[in-house]
């Protein structure tokens, strides 16, 4: 009897304690950088926004900003079709790009969530209208990043491209869409989603994220409403 309480005891803290590991995962931040985030009050900065499809999330980036630089990134960006802002993507290479029904997709998709290693793109869409316009304020969220902000997510971006020859690849573009989609040297499963690419692109700009929690894009759009609650606070 003694046995079976010690051995009753032990399964209950190795239970415990395992619950309590994936709790503080599933709760741990990534802090931010106050070097980098929020902007000074006196900067001008670059004003950037976070879009919400209600499962997937892209960054809509002033063209102007990414083509003041210099790099791989800017000139793919130059060599795209007119528009003032940029929206930038991550995802599967096949299944991101496909815009086929959804359910002629499903098998597809669950090869992308299941099978490790699957290729990923960056896609570069050229945009005309304005995020704040073109996107419902309960699908997107505006913020305003410094300039070494913006750059450290502009460099993000950039790490992220495959280049040959010091230049970005074209993986794929779709037929009648301005959208371009790029060779990514990252791997796409349900360890490493969209969202997750988002959230790591936030951080890089500065921003406290939630790694593990970015599954969804909701709370994507929590890290920049808790950063802009914080950034208040802090200053009142």
């Amino acid at each position: 009897m003694r046995r079976r309480r010690e051995s009753w005891g032990l399964k209950r803290f190795l239970g415990v304690g395992v619950l309590a590991a994936i709790a503080a995962v599933w709760t741990w931040t990534a802090p931010g950088d106050p070097t980098l985030w929020p902007a000074r009050p006196d900067e001008t900065g670059v004003e950037v926004h976070l879009l919400d499809n209600g499962f997937h999330t892209d960054l809509a980036v002033p063209r102007r900003a990414l083509e003041a630089r210099s790099g791989p990134l800017a000139d793919a960006v130059r060599g795209l079709a007119p528009g003032d802002w940029i929206l930038i993507g991550w995802g599967d290479a096949k299944f991101y790009v496909d815009q086929s029904p959804m359910e002629r997709r499903l098998p597809d998709g669950l090869r992308a969530f299941f099978r490790p290693g699957n290729a990923s793109v960056i896609m570069l869409d050229p945009a005309q209208r304005d995020p704040r316009a073109a996107f419902a304020p309960k699908s997107r969220r505006s913020f305003r990043l410094s300039a070494t902000g913006f750059d450290a997510m502009a460099d993000h971006i950039e790490d992220s491209l495959t280049l040959t020859d010091g230049r970005a690849r074209i993986a794929t573009a779709r037929a009648g869409d301005d959208a371009r989609f790029f060779a990514s040297r990252e791997h796409f499963s349900i360890g490493r989603l969209c969202n997750h690419w988002s959230a790591g692109v936030l951080n890089a700009a500065g921003l406290p994220v939630r790694p593990v929690r970015s599954v969804t894009s909701a709370e994507v759009m929590a890290t920049i409403d808790r950063a802009e609650l914080d950034s208040r606070a802090a200053r009142d």
